[in-house]
This record gives structure tokens, C-alpha cells and sequence, in this order.
């Protein structure tokens, strides 16, 4: 299966700069996987497509301000740091330029509180690093740090709270699980009193998410580890809306990846650790069987995964549709739902 297979024009002008307000007023494509049928509505008529026993996962982690910038001790020279998950205690992964600077042994230094040591390097072309400081980390690092917003969106964001779900509450993803933006928690209440519940799990977005594939052949591509929970809450609610025959409704990519990790034999397991699942067609879904998804990258893994979900041709044949009616597109950009 070729990269090339999944590639697609879009127009610059399309790349969505800002989110839409109000968060549910975006539009919404929706394509039946079954037929390839579309229609276009907006996201607020999200509940006229779900039923009674239906249950909606989401991934409800917090975006951290992940992007620090420093400057080499013995230099002065300036490096980015982008953390990508926390090892343990004081040691994290990143993403760290320029990488000549970035030997073991290299201090950064962000501010008289806040240091970090290049440990070593990793197979993914990052870094373990480990932090020094005085205080309280996630103090200093909502002082310090960046909102890391995706290279193709150029402008300034006014309200950082806006790349954030309403939901979110775990912190540590180094970027939003945009599905989820276009939720309002007056639209989630609509949802509730319709009697479709409402789930959630955890996933913190990583390298694994928006990494690029760089292999011609997708199936040599090699996911990156991302970090996943599980309640048992959430799993006897999912597992019971399956024995019901509701349906179980992913929001995005990363509530699908979690979901499809943590299955097997048809059951939910409540439990935590890391996956590097790869979803690509071919695949046959354990336990999701809808989604409300963004509008992804050419040649991205995440329009891979759409693809297995509804099927590649239709897929293809709703974001041509998608581009002829100018929807927006990528993180701050339209929805689709895939059902």
C-alpha cells in the first residue's frame, strides 16, 4: 500500500487560521461508510444522527504549554525544547533544535528556576531530558512554556483555552485531540438528555499522532509509543453499550487508537500503558463502529485510519466534496462524521 495513495490537493486557503465561534457552529460532513452517501450539516445537528444507547468516547486529555525556549549554558545560543510524554519523575521525551546542540550532557536553560540536562538520544530522533528547578514544574512550565500549535496555522491564538477541549482534565498531550474542539458543554447536555451517554478515556497526543510517514510502503511505517488509560467506569459503560446494540462512537483518531488498543475478544479492558497501534486499511474494528473526526493532512496516518473506518474510495470521494464546498480543514478546521 503506497503513501501516494493517500495523497489529495488542497487549496492553502483552506487551511482553517482560527477556531469557529461558537465551537459548535462549525459544519459537518457527514458520510455513511456504508453506502457513501454525504450530507452537510452543521456540527450542532450532531444528536439528530445518534440514538438512545449510543455512547460517544472522548479522549479527554490537557493540553500542556509544550514548547519551551532556552539557551545553551556554555553558548547562549538559542534551542527549542518540545516535550512529547513524561518517563518518569523529572526525565520527559522531546523534540529538541537545533539537534547539534543537543548532545548528552548539553544544559538549557530557561530562566533561574527552570533548567534541563540532554540525557541521551532516541530511536525517533528526540531526546531524553532531564529538568532541574526549583518550585513546582507545572507552575513553572504554564509560566514558561508555549501553547504548541501545529506549524500550518500562522496566526496568534487570542484565548489559548480555545486548543483545549471543554472536557479536558489529564494533563499531557503535546497537542488537542481536535475532534473534540467543536464540543460545547451546552451541547454535550443536549446530548446526555437525548440518553446517549457520554465516555471517557485518555490518551496524551505525542509524536505517534502527528508524526509523518516517510516510507513509500505505509505498512513499513513504525508508529511512535503514546500514552493511554482506560477506567473501568468507562469499560463497563462501552463493553454494556455493545451487549445492548448502541453503538460505540469514537471522537477522533486518538479515542479510536485507545479504544482498538485496549479491546480484545470484542470486550473492553479497563487498563493503562503505551501503544503504537497503526491503523490502515485492512483492518477490521474490534469495538468502534462510528466517529466524528477533523479533516487530516495528505498522506497523514490519521487519514489512514479514516480510511479502514469508511472505506478509502469514500473517503477520498468526501474530502474532493469537502474542497469543492470549501469546508475548513485541520485542527481549527470543519468535522466530519463518519457513521
Amino acid at each position: 500500500m503506497l503513501l501516494s495513495d493517500f495523497d489529495y490537493y488542497l487549496p492553502e486557503e483552506l487551511i482553517a487560521q482560527h477556531p469557529c465561534e461558537p465551537r459548535d457552529h462549525s459544519r459537518l460532513l457527514v458520510l455513511d461508510k456504508n453506502t457513501g452517501t454525504t450530507a452537510h450539516q452543521h456540527f450542532y445537528n450532531l444528536p439528530d444522527y445518534l440514538k438512545a444507547g449510543d455512547t460517544l468516547v472522548f479522549n479527554d486529555t490537557k493540553v500542556i504549554p509544550a514548547r519551551l525556549i532556552g539557551a545553551k549554558a556554555d553558548t547562549g545560543g538559542k534551542v527549542e525544547v518540545f516535550l512529547l510524554s513524561r518517563k518518569s519523575g523529572e526525565v520527559w521525551e522531546a523534540l529538541v533544535k537545533p539537534g547539534k546542540k543537543a548532545r548528552p550532557g548539553a544544559i538549557i536553560t530557561f530562566s533561574d528556576e527552570l533548567s534541563c540536562e540532554i540525557m541521551e538520544n532516541t530511536d525517533f530522533g528526540g531526546r531524553l531530558v532531564r529538568f532541574r528547578f526549583t518550585g513546582v514544574f507545572e507552575e513553572l512550565l504554564d509560566k514558561l512554556g508555549q501553547t504548541p500549535l501545529p506549524p500550518y496555522i500562522k496566526e496568534e491564538l487570542a484565548d489559548k483555552e480555545r486548543y483545549q477541549t471543554v472536557y479536558a482534565r489529564e494533563s499531557g498531550s503535546a497537542a488537542a485531540p481536535t475532534a473534540g474542539l467543536h464540543f460545547t458543554k451546552e451541547l454535550m447536555t443536549r446530548l446526555s438528555e437525548k440518553d446517549v451517554n457520554l465516555a471517557f478515556v485518555t490518551l496524551h497526543v505525542g509524536l505517534g499522532t502527528f508524526r509523518p510517514v516517510k516510507t513509500d510502503d505505509i505498512t513499513n511505517h513504525v508508529m511512535h509509543r503514546e500514552y493511554y488509560s482506560v477506567s473501568p467506569e468507562a469499560a463497563l459503560l462501552i463493553n454494556t453499550t455493545k451487549e445492548q446494540g448502541g453503538r460505540v462512537i469514537a471522537i477522533g483518531t486518538t479515542a479510536i487508537r485507545t479504544l482498538e488498543t485496549a479491546t480484545s475478544h470484542g470486550k473492553l479492558t479497563a487498563k493503562s500503558g503505551w501503544t503504537e497501534i497503526f491503523i490502515y486499511p485492512g483492518y477490521s474494528f474490534k469495538i468502534v463502529d462510528a466517529a466524528v473526526t477533523n479533516f487530516h493532512l495528505p498522506k497523514s496516518t490519521l487519514l489512514m485510519l479514516i480510511s479502514a473506518l469508511a472505506g478509502q474510495e469514500s473517503v477520498f470521494s468526501a474530502y474532493h466534496e469537502a474542497v469543492a464546498e470549501k469546508y475548513r480543514f485541520f485542527s481549527f478546521g470543519d468535522a466530519m462524521l463518519i457513521i
